[in-house]
């Protein structure tokens, strides 16, 4: 949406007065800008209905964020207001903190990645002291530091009315966990605290337990990437000993290891309120996984644990097992990447047979032999309850899927199954599309990276003409050739349920895609179609671009590195022209050139749906860009334009910066490798200066030395809109990289170097 539209949508809102329905307005990702919310808010003035407003990802900048403030201190209805990636910065966010010192009905507000450093963070805590409303505030990604932290505890020892805090990636150290700890010790409303990815250590860790001691109001705690050794898990585990409030603990990638895992297990053995406990990449081992089992076995509470990515082995997924024999509770078991091996699975196959509680089991990334995934599977016709199995594990082959294609003929529950990067060939895709046919529960399938050919496809295109639950279909990576997506395209005339279906890789050629596009004329339900790397050429895109004139469904088609030339391109985009469904056209590395380039780009002139066009590899150069360009002036939907690796020169750079000073939609330009060069990222640079709503703009790799870089240090003085500039790889001299790092302290973008 662009800002006249946004305009037009608040005169809109304006005669909303007496109207009494619309309470929910979403106009999340629209590239408004400041003018757009600036309208908005005037209409927030007056009406009196709406209770939500999405927001996000609008490059509002701190002046919408000030006329949003306004409006707020009169408004009386608005509950929910989502600023996320708006870059609305420290004076954005004093705005929004004055509002609240008066607001009486917002309730939650999401500020994630906008860089309202501590100032931001300080005037925000001195708002809530008095504030009586708000209940839910995320600061994610704010680089508000210890100064910030500090401040918003000190809110806490009088604010009485927040429930939920998100400071994830805010640079706190532990001296800004320890004012929030000692905060927590009078502060009886806060349920849940969000601290991932700040540097606490193990001090910070110890400060918190002594809170949870005493704190009776915290329900979620999470600390993942914390840099919390088993010191800091021994602190915490000694308080969920007689904590009785605190339901979920997120320890993700700290580095407890055995010791901490210990301690923790025996916290377990006496604790009664702790329901989801995520210990992800800890370097746990045997003894570790061992202790937990222990606890399981009495512990009456948890129902989810993630050990993910940590090394417990057969010893310590047969202890688990044994545990689970007994146990009533627990539901989700994540064990992804353990090195389990024969002895633990043979150990869970035997807990298929009794237990009656699990309903998601995840053993991705652990080797299972083909006579022992029989065993398994087996067993799988007992279990009732089991909805998500996740065997993603390198070594299942046909009679391994044999026996699980004669579980799934039977079994009632399962919805999702992961079969990728195992040894999965026709014969095993043959048996899985029986149990297809009368298997009624199944909704996803991942059968991505395996060994099936086009005999094997044909055999669940068979099974997809009369079933009617499944969804998604991945076959990625596999060999299905022509025949197989001839024969899915077949399914796909009668088939009324799949909505997603991957065959990149596929060694799929123009038979194939003409298939596929005979099969889009008719189907009603298919919404995305990946082709990636498959060599359809000109002729298949002929195709494709045929059926995309009278096709209502599909929004995504990816036909990366599909050969498809400038034919193929001039094609699609007459199809756009009449096309009013597709939101994402992938086209990379397909050899388009110029001619390819301006045909899409005369299509970008009339088409009012697509929002994301890439064309990085192309070789579309000067003449393909100027086209581009040009249509960028009256287009008022792409969002997104991916052009890297294109040769399009300075002169390139400088007709997008033409186009840039007009259009108001384009949020994200990639320019990556381009030799744009000195002149190319100065007239960039002056577009930036007038330019409201891109947030994103790649230009690494482009030759650009210390000229260019001060004129777009120069531009980011005023620019409010952008998030993030990508400098990587170029020339910029010790002067430049000095100037970028000066600027880059006042202003809310990211500089990548």
């Amino acid at each position: 949406m662009n800002t006249k539209e946004a305009q037009a949508l608040a005169e809109a809102l304006n005669t909303l007065k007496t109207n009494s329905t619309l309470t929910t307005l979403d106009l999340q990702n629209n590239s408004i800008g400041a003018n757009g919310s600036q309208a908005l808010a005037d209409a927030l003035k007056t009406n009196s209905t709406l209770t939500t407003l999405e927001f996000y990802y609008n490059a509002i900048g701190k002046p919408g964020a000030q006329a949003l403030s306004e409006a707020l201190k009169t408004n009386s209805t608005l509950t929910t207001l989502e600023l996320h990636y708006n870059m609305i910065g420290e004076i954005g966010a004093q705005a929004l903190a004055e509002a609240l010192k008066t607001n009486s009905t917002l309730s939650t507000l999401n500020l994630e990645m906008n860089s309202i450093r501590d100032e931001g963070a300080q005037a925000l805590a001195e708002a809530l002291k008095t504030n009586s409303t708000l209940t839910t505030l995320n600061l994610q990604n704010n680089s508000i530091g210890d100064n910030g932290a500090q401040a918003l505890a000190e809110a806490h020892k009088t604010n009485s009315t927040l429930t939920i805090l998100d400071l994830q990636n805010n640079s706190i150290g532990d001296y800004g966990v320890q004012a929030l700890a000692e905060a927590l010790k009078t502060n009886s409303t806060l349920t849940t605290l969000d601290l991932q990815k700040n540097p606490i250590g193990d001090t910070g860790a110890q400060g918190l337990s002594e809170v949870l001691k005493t704190n009776s109001s915290l329900t979620t705690l999470s600390v993942g990437s914390n840099s919390i050794g088993s010191n800091g898990a021994q602190e915490l585990a000694e308080a969920l000993k007689t904590n009785s409030t605190l339901t979920t603990l997120n320890l993700q990638k700290n580095s407890i290891g055995d010791n901490g895992a210990q301690a923790l297990a025996e916290a377990l053995k006496t604790n009664s309120t702790l329901s989801t406990l995520n210990l992800k990449n800890n370097s746990i081992r045997e003894n570790g996984a061992q202790a937990l089992a222990e606890a399981l076995k009495t512990n009456s509470t948890l129902t989810i644990l993630d050990l993910h990515s940590n090394l417990i082995r057969d010893t310590g997924a047969q202890a688990l097992a044994e545990a689970l024999h007994t146990n009533s509770t627990l539901t989700i078991l994540d064990l992804q990447y353990n090195s389990i091996w024969i002895k633990g699975f043979l150990a869970f196959s035997e807990v298929f047979k009794t237990n009656s509680a699990l309903t998601t089991l995840n053993l991705e990334g652990n080797e299972i032999q083909d006579i022992i995934a029989r065993v398994l599977f087996e067993s799988l016709k007992n279990m009732t309850t089991l909805i998500t199995l996740d065997l993603g594990c390198k070594s299942i082959k046909d009679d391994g899927l044999q026996a699980l294609a004669e579980a799934l003929k039977t079994n009632s529950t399962l919805t999702t199954l992961n079969l990728q990067k195992n040894s999965i060939n026709n014969n095993g895709a043959r048996a899985l599309a029986k149990a297809l046919k009368t298997n009624a529960a199944l909704i996803i399938l991942y059968l991505q990276n395996n060994l099936i050919g086009s005999h094997g496809a044909r055999s669940l295109a068979e099974a997809l003409k009369t079933n009617s639950t499944l969804t998604t279909l991945n076959l990625e990576m596999n060999s299905i050739r022509d025949d197989g997506a001839q024969a899915l395209a077949e399914a796909l005339k009668t088939n009324a349920a799949l909505t997603t279906l991957y065959l990149q890789n596929n060694l799929i050629g123009s038979h194939g895609a003409r298939a596929m596009a005979e099969a889009l004329k008719t189907n009603l339900t298919l919404a995305t179609l990946d082709l990636q790397n498959n060599s359809i050429g000109n002729n298949g895109a002929q195709a494709l671009a045929e059926a995309l004139k009278t096709n209502t469904t599909l929004t995504t088609l990816d036909l990366w590195g599909g050969s498809i030339g400038f034919v193929g391109a001039q094609a699609l985009a007459e199809a756009l022209k009449i096309n009013s469904t597709l939101t994402s056209l992938y086209l990379q590395s397909n050899s388009v050139g110029d001619k390819g380039a301006q045909a899409l780009a005369e299509a970008l002139k009339t088409n009012s749906t697509l929002t994301i066009l890439d064309l990085w590899g192309n070789s579309i150069g000067e003449n393909g860009v100027l086209a581009l360009s040009e249509a960028l002036k009256s287009n008022s939907t792409l969002t997104s334009l991916y052009l890297q690796s294109n040769s399009i020169g300075p002169n390139g750079a400088l007709a997008l910066s033409e186009a840039l000073k007009t259009n108001s939609t384009l949020t994200t330009l990639s320019l990556w490798n381009n030799s744009v060069g000195d002149n190319g990222s100065q007239a960039l640079a002056d577009a930036l200066k007038i330019n409201s709503t891109l947030v994103i703009l790649i230009l690494a790799a482009n030759f650009i030395g210390d000229h260019g870089a001060l004129a777009l240090s120069e531009a980011l003085k005023t620019n409010s809109a952008l998030i993030a500039l990508e400098l990587q790889n170029n020339s910029i001299g010790e002067n430049g990289a000095r100037v970028l790092h000066q600027v880059s302290l006042s202003i809310t973008c990211r500089i990548g170097q």
